[in-house]
């Protein structure tokens, strides 16, 4: 079979594997740390208390290591540049990678609307007189602008911006140390106390045993908005140059990256605010801004001046780096669903620098719903948008699991050893795999349950679910349309991609290596 060089800029229907080492890595450790993490965990705060809150983000972190070294092992053995659905294809049924790259990309597209006005949300806090939608304009030319660039750009970019997101986190962490130990201005070392008083967990709308249990649902559903996006170095792999040696090391970033910043976080978080305080409260009901972060409502109960305004600036940060993110990923979500055959052929064209231009134009164009947010009323419909995102990315671990198991199963029929034939074997896996699944389905399927109390509601029951209804619509009219059928196990292709893509790893790995390409075994 002939290989196709996706470096070669003649080449207008391929992507270059461009991404630097250092790049991809960072992406792996920062590429999903976003306002889910740095407001979002406030609400989850006040709803469970710092022991729910704790908990939850232990299991949903669990959940993200299982799905991201699953990811690891088919992307380091067979990588190839039709993203999760491009497996689930592969390894399931052509349905199922239908209905996945379609939730991927309406995901990320929707989601793009939402940071945009979120970042001009930030810029109120300084210039309040000022329209929201001049900086969705700003922000929106900004971001598309990057995208249009070479993909060494946008890896630099991002490079740049996530590093710049580390060090906010880090701060804000260590803030809420210094205050727990009495070291802010206020002098108060209050350490575990508001374990004690009020509580290690909050009663959420019900009392007793029940409430405690409701609001640690609350957080688990919270806690997923807040991972969601970590698998988003996944869709960066097409283009990161000897995958099988800089795929693992990515993947290998995301545990110690969850222990860190989402762990400890949410820890020091618990000790240096109540879950009761009222600055806690009217965070949960503020913008997105400043005066909407727990992390700030630390400091101000430490009497901390000045980094509440360094802290607004990294929330833009954040913002316009998840931005920067979502047209990355819809466009080439979008170029993977037409290499399959299930989006129109003309987004796997791409320019003579790799970036596929229209799957970034059809992406960019979803920036517009952001002025959807110039009336109170839109922004509340959008709103519902926001929340339907979040159950295609709980959806999307879903694919990935599922995907995974296939792919063990075609191994097993195949009488191929993990031990052997993995260049990258993830801990506990594949049995982690089917831990993770089983939690992703219950989360999803009672994800709405706060919509059944204290009285049925039509609107969040629409949004919490409606997700659900078009993921499986979806497989259902690929299985009729196209007459798919499941993938079976002995004739499953675990060796070279139908285009040559995953040949070209092996290829690749032998040119930066120098190692006998007979031997698919890292040293």
């Amino acid at each position: 079979m002939e290989q196709i060089n996706p470096n070669d800029s003649s080449n207008p229907q391929h992507l270059r594997r461009d991404f630097k080492s250092r790049q991809v890595n960072m992406l792996a450790i920062a590429g999903a740390l976003g306002t889910g993490l740095i407001i979002g965990s406030g609400s989850a705060l006040a709803k469970g208390g710092p022991a729910s809150i704790l908990i939850a983000y232990t299991v949903t972190g669990s959940i993200i290591y299982f799905v991201m070294t699953a990811l690891g092992e088919m992307a380091s053995l067979l990588p190839m540049d039709r993203g999760f659905n491009g497996y689930a294809s592969r390894f399931v049924d052509p349905a199922l990678g239908f209905a996945t790259g379609w939730n991927y990309f309406f995901k990320y597209a929707i989601v793009l609307a939402n940071n945009l006005t979120a970042a001009g949300l930030v810029i109120q806090y300084w210039r309040p007189d000022l329209s929201v939608a001049i900086w969705v304009t700003v922000f929106a030319a900004v971001v598309i602008s990057i995208n249009v660039l070479h993909v060494g750009s946008f890896g630099e970019a991002e490079f740049i911006l996530s590093s710049i997101k580390i060090i906010a986190i880090l701060i804000a962490m260590l803030t809420c140390l210094i205050v727990s130990l009495g070291g802010a201005p206020n002098h108060e070392r209050v350490g575990f106390r508001y374990w004690n008083e009020p509580g290690a967990f909050a009663e959420y709308l019900s009392t007793g045993s029940l409430g405690k249990f409701l609001g640690f649902f609350a957080c688990l559903v919270q806690s997923c908005f807040a991972y969601t996006g970590t698998e988003v170095v996944g869709v960066a792999f097409a283009e990161t140059p000897n995958p099988r040696r800089n795929i693992p090391r990515a993947i290998r970033q995301t545990l110690w990256r969850i222990c860190v910043f989402y762990i400890l976080g949410v820890l020091l978080l618990g000790m240096a605010v109540p879950y009761d305080n009222d600055l806690l409260i009217g965070a949960k009901k503020a913008k997105t801004s400043a005066s909407a972060s727990p992390y700030v409502v630390a400091m101000r109960m430490g009497r901390i001046s000045v980094l509440p305004d360094i802290m607004n600036g990294a929330i833009l940060v954040f913002v316009v780096s998840a931005a920067n993110t979502d047209i990355y990923v819809g466009a080439r979500t979008l170029y993977s669903l037409a290499k399959e055959g299930h989006a129109p052929r003309i987004f796997t064209h791409t320019t003579a620098r790799g970036v596929p231009i229209y799957g970034v134009a059809a992406t960019s164009a979803f920036s517009l719903l952001a002025y959807m947010n110039a009336t109170k009323s839109s922004a509340t419909v959008f709103g519902y948008f926001v929340n339907l995102v979040t159950v295609f990315g709980t959806l999307n671990w879903a694919s990935i699991l599922v995907s995974y198991i296939g792919f063990c199963r075609g191994m097993k029929a195949q009488g191929l050893d993990r031990k052997v034939d993995l260049p990258y074997r993830g801990a506990l896996q594949p049995y982690g795999a089917w831990f993770a699944l089983f939690l992703t389905v219950i989360i999803i399927i009672f994800n709405g349950y706060n919509t059944f109390i204290p009285s049925f509601q039509v609107s969040d029951f629409i949004t919490c679910y409606l997700g659900i209804a078009i993921y499986v619509v979806n497989i259902v009219l690929w299985k009729v349309l196209a007459r798919s059928r499941r993938v079976r196990a002995g004739e499953m292709d675990l060796v070279a991609d139908h285009h040559g893509e995953v040949g070209l790893g092996r290829v690749e790995e032998v040119q930066h290596e120098g190692r006998d390409k007979t031997n698919p075994v890292m040293p």
